[in-house]
């Protein structure tokens, strides 16, 4: 991590103590595009990594299967926690079809996976759980995400595969990646795909009386140069991804 991503979060932590100095955010994710994504919000937060069981159950739909883990890390890292904090568990899944595509094994299985997903869309499913400690309230949301892959060619596929990012990646891609670009157009919550949907956290939040401090869509949006479509239906409360 470096000095200028640790003082700017200093700063978020500032910002944020002046709406609510005692509730703190509990990030249950090692994910560096979590983190960069929380931060866009202003909360006050740290983050603390769960240690759970990833294995699907049997005949588990992909919308269970994500908000049960988001669930079960939010409730790992609760039993860690302090009363004055509100813990954030996520977790996000690729779907092509009957299929839920986790992070590949190796270099051979991403380019197997990224050859399968392209010229076609697919799903991603993000379910994200607020589990406040101090009287146990937990708030869960999913979103849920069209993601149409362009026709790349097998040589992009292997020159990106080449530069290791596939492989801590669901689906072995990653949306943001600036020169494989793998998305053809995508109408819905670019955050969600990354890993955390930033306006389903902020309507999830309000529930549990914790509003952002910063403007969350325009930051999202500014950080991630993306003009969401969906945002403002999102934080109506309306079921889009």
């Amino acid at each position: 991590m470096g000095d200028e991503t640790v003082q700017g979060r200093k700063r978020d932590c500032v910002r944020i103590s002046r709406v609510s100095s005692k509730t703190v955010l509990l990030l249950a994710s090692n994910s560096p595009r979590r983190r960069q994504l929380i931060s866009l919000g202003g909360w006050m937060f740290t983050v603390m990594v769960s240690d759970v069981d990833e294995a699907k159950l049997p005949d588990e739909a992909p919308a269970n299967y994500v908000l049960r883990l988001a669930e079960a890390k939010a409730r790992a890292v609760a039993a860690n926690a302090h009363a004055e904090h509100i813990v954030i568990g996520a977790d996000t899944s690729v779907v092509d079809g009957s299929d839920i595509l986790g992070k590949p094994a190796d270099v051979a299985e991403a380019a197997q996976m990224l050859k399968r997903l392209r010229g076609h869309t697919h799903q991603v499913y993000t379910g994200i759980a607020a589990l406040r400690v101090r009287d146990g309230q937990l708030v869960t949301d999913l979103c849920l995400t069209d993601v149409p892959m362009r026709d790349y060619s097998d040589a992009e596929i292997n020159g990106y595969v080449l530069t290791g990012d596939p492989l801590d990646k669901a689906g072995a891609y990653a949306i943001q990646h600036s020169r494989f670009k793998p998305v053809e157009k995508l109408m819905g919550c670019y955050a969600g795909v990354m890993g955390l949907p930033l306006c389903h956290l902020v309507r999830t939040l309000r529930k549990l009386d914790l509003p952002p401090a910063a403007d969350v869509p325009n930051n999202c949006q500014t950080h991630l140069d993306y003009q969401c479509p969906v945002s403002r239906a999102i934080l109506r409360g309306e079921n889009v991804g």
